[in-house]
């Protein structure tokens, strides 16, 4: 019963928010669910614990019980048009329809009904007549700053029925009929209203929230806003040219040739950087960035949202688009706004015509305005950062060259050797994405080397470096995050066992078995290259009759080779290679080890031009299949007397 009484409760949300008509009314009927076990026409409202400030629930405020990160306490209040009778349960009565001034007496603007009687708007609003009536709450007159309240109520028959005249429509417009961006003459010099609607049901007023919207009356209809509203008559350029606290912002758009689009229609947020912000970005990066139109741009444009985004309107972080394409993710802590989790805003809702402003004391500058040194001292891989500095290749990361620079991360940088040399191997000589990088393609490195791309099903690698991060794509050259300092290829397979003592025995082996011709071919190539300790654990007996034998021999080689490149970086859980002879070698990856048939592998990632070679501390086996019994290769070998492995 239980379960089926969960069931109709989830039906019947779906049923009820999919037809509702607007993102307001699918919040409301959401907060009427939850408030019917109270009663016909009750709703769950969220209340911000020490604040006044009360919500209808969605979903997710619900379950998570905290707006703007803070919790939240339930209250069950009637909807709107609704109110108790006396004994009875919920709200079953709807509230008397009278006029819009009475109205205003019932809905929490009681302070506005004083306002309008002091101006002589009650004959007004009590006659006939179908108007709107944006009605300040009580607390929104609290709330306003006594020099300019008194400036209202000491002239009430010109300022302050102006003011009230501004927060009327004369028509009216219920919460169907406030569309997203939309714009209505007020009954104060038909200057407009600016309406916002909001996904998350949220509606504004010129930046004030509806906190009580369809408040029906006779003639016409109140919706109660949390602030008091004033006229909006300038655009988004003209505060900023008329702000003495945006000098250089003001200058920065000029140069960068964006008046033209903040004086022309539109619903902008403009994140503006005041004098101050500037200020405390490092002269020589400032100066740089202003002096490059496209880098100005870019930054400009990051300040500039493609939505008008009043600050009410945000309940919890989300990310929204910029004109310069990236994304800022805008949010709010309590009463602070925030923007990329930061509250470095300091001045809210300056509405004008044709979006909205806000004022902010530190400049955001995106990945797209900075240079490569730029881009890597802002991250994590600064370590890597300073030993590029250090190698004297500053100039490289700092200058306007076309580059892509390969950062390993910071807990996998040690490099020795000749460290210049070293990193210029991780210095790309073109500009690239992710995205655009292909297998088997080749890039060129400062050092003139060329290096391989491979691709895995999870995993894009460079040789050895798989990329662990999103590119960041700056002014003039990429970063790409790896895992591991890049080993370039040195020589062919059979060259890097030589070259390593370790291998004596295997490059014996290897040219015992006729297969040094194979290891010095093109490839692609990887190689399980048993050490010296490999072929030390089998016994003496084994070993010798297994050397004295080319052709046995070369078939157990065989399976210790693949005729394609896999770097450790692309095994995952249960990765498979067919072997040049034999069944196939399961891997996978444990504790950042990789294992083959359950053999760890001691050292991975030996680059050759010609492939790769992992090294293996012991001789690889064939795996039992499923039936319990072990599998015999495909070679026809006696290998069983050879290492010891069973028969069938």
């Amino acid at each position: 019963m239980q379960h089926l009484t969960l069931l109709t409760l989830a039906l019947t949300l779906i049923a009820t928010i999919c037809f509702a008509k607007s993102p307001y009314q699918s919040v409301l009927q959401h907060s009427r669910i939850r408030g019917r076990q109270h009663g016909p026409n009750v709703c769950a409202m969220q209340k911000i614990q020490g604040t006044d400030k009360k919500y209808f629930t969605n979903c997710k405020q619900w379950y998570h019980r905290k707006i703007c990160g803070k919790p939240t306490v339930i209250s069950y209040e009637c909807c709107p048009g609704y109110e108790k009778l006396p004994g009875e349960k919920g709200c079953p009565a709807a509230l008397p329809l009278v006029n819009i001034y009475n109205t205003l007496g019932v809905v929490g603007a009681a302070t506005t009904k004083m306002y309008s009687e002091r101006a002589q708007l009650r004959e007004e609003i009590e006659g006939p007549g179908s108007f709107t009536f944006f009605a300040p709450s009580n607390q929104a007159w609290a709330a306003l700053p006594n020099e300019i309240l008194d400036a209202l109520v000491s002239n009430v028959n010109i300022e302050l029925l102006n003011a009230l005249h501004y927060h009327m429509v004369n028509r009216r417009l219920t919460s169907e009929d406030l569309k997203h961006g939309s714009a209505f003459p007020s009954m104060y010099q038909d200057f407009n209203v600016h309406i916002h609607h909001y996904p998350n049901g949220i509606v504004t007023v010129n930046c004030a929230r509806l906190v009580k919207t369809d408040q029906h009356a006779t003639n016409g209809i109140v919706h109660v806003v949390d602030r008091v509203i004033t006229a909006v008559t300038n655009d988004v350029h003209t505060f900023i040219d008329t702000d003495d606290d945006l000098e250089t912002l003001r200058t920065a758009v000029a140069a960068a040739g964006l008046t033209q689009m903040l004086e022309s229609d539109g619903h902008y947020t403009v994140f503006a950087p005041t004098n101050e912000a500037f200020e405390k970005i490092p002269p020589e990066m400032l100066n740089r960035i202003l002096g490059d139109p496209v880098a100005l741009k870019d930054l400009l444009n990051y300040h500039i949202l493609k939505n008008m985004q009043c600050a009410e309107s945000i309940t919890s972080g989300t990310p929204l688009e910029t004109l310069q394409g990236t994304v800022l993710e805008v949010g709010c802590d309590g009463a602070d706004m925030t923007l990329n989790g930061k509250a470095i805003i300091q001045k809210k809702d300056q509405l004008g015509t044709n979006g909205v402003i806000h004022y902010i004391n530190e400049l955001l500058i995106p990945d797209s305005a900075k240079t490569l040194l730029e881009l890597a001292q802002g991250s994590a891989v600064t370590t890597a950062t300073k030993l590029f500095v250090d190698a004297g290749l500053g100039s490289h990361l700092s200058g306007s060259e076309a580059l892509t620079i390969l950062t390993p991360q910071n807990e996998g940088v040690t490099m020795t050797g000749d460290l210049k040399k070293l990193l210029k191997n991780h210095i790309l000589k073109e500009q690239l994405s992710s995205g655009s990088l292909y297998y088997g393609q080749e890039l060129e490195t400062l050092e003139g080397i060329k290096l391989r791309v491979f691709v895995y099903r999870n995993s894009l690698c460079i040789e050895n470096s798989c990329i662990v991060a999103h590119d960041k794509i700056g002014r003039f050259g990429s970063m790409f995050t790896v895992d591991k300092v890049l080993t370039p290829p040195m020589g062919t397979i059979m060259d890097v066992l030589k070259a390593d003592n370790r291998f004596s025995l295997l490059v014996g082996a290897i040219q015992t078995a006729g297969l040094t011709e194979l290891m010095n071919q093109a490839g692609p190539h990887t190689v399980f290259a048993p050490t010296n300790d490999a072929f030390s654990a089998l016994p003496k007996a084994d070993l010798n009759k297994l050397m004295r034998n080319p052709k046995e021999l070369a078939s157990v080689l065989k399976y210790h080779m693949a005729k394609e490149i896999l770097v450790s970086g692309g095994v995952g859980s249960h990765t498979r290679l067919k072997p040049l002879q034999g069944d196939k070698l399961e891997l996978n990856m444990r504790n950042q080890t990789v294992y083959i048939n359950k053999v760890p592998v001691v050292e991975a990632d030996l680059m050759a031009t010609n492939g790769v070679v992992h090294a293996v501390g012991a001789i690889i086996k064939p795996l039992r299949k499923s039936n319990h019994i072990y599998t015999r290769l495909t070679y026809h070998v006696s290998i069983d007397c050879l290492i010891r492995w069973p028969s069938l």
